[in-house]
């Protein structure tokens, strides 16, 4: 059996339920969540362990090591998951252009054809941008079934009056987003008001009609990890499909305990309802070896069948970038500079 062989038969597997142009993974009834009324006896029972939380975490890093084309498969398996983002003052319709097409084709054809999977059509989870850009990421994104994920609601600070939080969730659904990153408002987790929290998520589920809906809880400015458990049940009790852990401009952002966390509660609401509910780090994930780290503690936590692009993704910009560079070191031996990976 040739190299190419053993490595195709090795990432087949793992990125089975890859997004391509033509197919989509799994049921779509099993990627919305309908909610529940809200329910504050499950949050009373809610406890938080901080030093089990970081013991599980540790162990984690300390004793997975994937190699050589187990790794090379993991890392296609990350690709598929990333929600490629550019958030920034400076983004431009050519920018963002550049970012779709990059979504369409994340790995370098050489690449895909030393690892022999340039037939899975590997493409990223989604495009996230802004409102303004939805239409050009639309655009320059038809034909593929690749989404268009609009950060809303007063992004990142949540602030806005809500007639006009809501109306921006409106306009970016019928720009043609088919997924909205919203934010809460953090002062009803930090003052314990779960009713305003549930009532808030709720509308905005409203509002998102047939488009998906993930709620950051910005877990950074959260406070504890108790307050970022109970915020993550009641966005999903008031009907998110996704929690999202940051904005991506918090001083914290995605870590792999509060991300243990968020999972716990994602199980728990699974075991109570029968509903699943997505899972999305951002912020700060940057490196492959970071990408592995989190896609082992879905599988450990949650089961493969949240390890796909309809239960999980990253949040990110330039993580896609080191991902090209560890494919390229193991096909080549050599490692590349970053210049070589533009994302945008």
């Amino acid at each position: 059996m040739s190299k190419k062989d053993t490595v195709r038969n090795n990432v087949e597997p793992i990125v089975k339920g890859t997004k391509t142009s033509n197919q989509h993974s799994i049921d779509e009834h099993t990627v919305h969540n309908p909610g529940v009324p809200l329910t504050v006896d499950w949050l009373n029972d809610i406890r938080v362990n901080l030093s089990a939380v970081q013991r599980r975490t540790k162990s984690l890093t300390a004793r997975r090591s994937l190699k050589k084309n187990y790794q090379a498969a993991w890392l296609l398996k990350a690709i598929s998951c990333i929600d490629l983002t550019t958030l920034s003052g400076q983004d431009t319709p050519g920018k963002v252009k550049r970012l779709c097409a990059k979504a369409k084709y994340p790995l370098n054809l050489d690449i895909q054809k030393a690892l022999g999977v340039e037939s899975l059509g590997i493409t990223t989870g989604a495009v996230c941008v802004y409102h303004e850009m939805v239409d050009t990421a639309v655009n320059a994104l038809a034909g593929t079934n690749i989404p268009v994920a609009a950060v809303s609601t007063g992004f990142p600070a949540g602030l806005a009056p809500m007639e006009t939080r809501l109306e921006e969730i409106k306009r970016s659904v019928a720009a043609g987003a088919k997924e909205i990153d919203i934010v809460i408002t953090r002062a009803h987790v930090l003052n314990g008001n779960w009713q305003a929290l549930y009532d808030e998520v709720k509308a905005f589920k409203k509002a998102c009609g047939e488009a998906h809906m993930k709620t950051i809880i910005s877990t950074g400015e959260l406070s504890t990890l108790s307050n970022v458990a109970k915020a993550s049940m009641v966005s999903m009790m008031a009907g998110s499909d996704f929690i999202k852990t940051s904005t991506g401009m918090e001083s914290t952002n995605a870590t792999l305990p509060v991300s243990l966390v968020m999972i716990r509660m994602i199980r728990h609401y699974h075991d109570l309802t029968g509903f699943r509910v997505g899972f999305k780090p951002a912020g700060g994930i940057s490196t492959a070896k970071d990408a592995i780290n989190y896609l082992v503690l879905m599988k450990e936590e949650l089961g493969d069948t949240w390890l796909n692009p309809e239960m999980f993704r990253f949040g990110a910009s330039s993580l896609l970038a080191d991902i090209e560079r560890q494919l390229e070191h193991h096909v080549t031996g050599r490692y590349s500079a970053n210049y070589h990976h533009p994302m945008g």
